[in-house]
């Protein structure tokens, strides 16, 4: 089922303000590069999908993502003061390996290119 235009609002929104308390509030290590990537919000408004893209090894990224499952509570709750919501979604972390896949792909391009020529 599509998503509501409400629910694409939401997740936007969520990944705004998620951004900016990962850049200001969050003091954890664990969580440095980390980037919202996507939120899927589900349909009762009830759990957020939070998709992150980290930079670094696969080490740090399960690192990154064990820091982000652990703050999730204090995310949420902080989310709470930003934005006015009968409830705020539950939010779970999972790791976007899209653009790391794109790199991929596109590296293969160019050793194809540079083999054709």
């Amino acid at each position: 089922m599509a998503n509501s235009h409400r629910q694409e609002k939401l997740g936007e929104l969520i990944a705004v303000e998620l951004s900016d308390l990962m850049r200001t509030r969050l003091k954890d290590p664990r969580v440095g590069f980390a980037s919202i990537t996507h939120v899927e919000v589900s349909g009762d408004f009830r759990h957020a999908k939070i998709f992150v893209s980290v930079m670094g090894s696969p080490e740090d990224q399960a690192a990154t993502m064990k820091g982000l499952k652990h703050a999730s509570g204090y995310l949420r709750h902080e989310l709470a003061e930003r934005i006015t919501l009968r409830y705020m979604p539950e939010l779970v972390f999972k790791l976007d390996t899209s653009i790391a896949e794109g790199a991929k792909v596109l590296e293969l391009i160019r050793q194809n290119e540079q083999e054709q020529h």
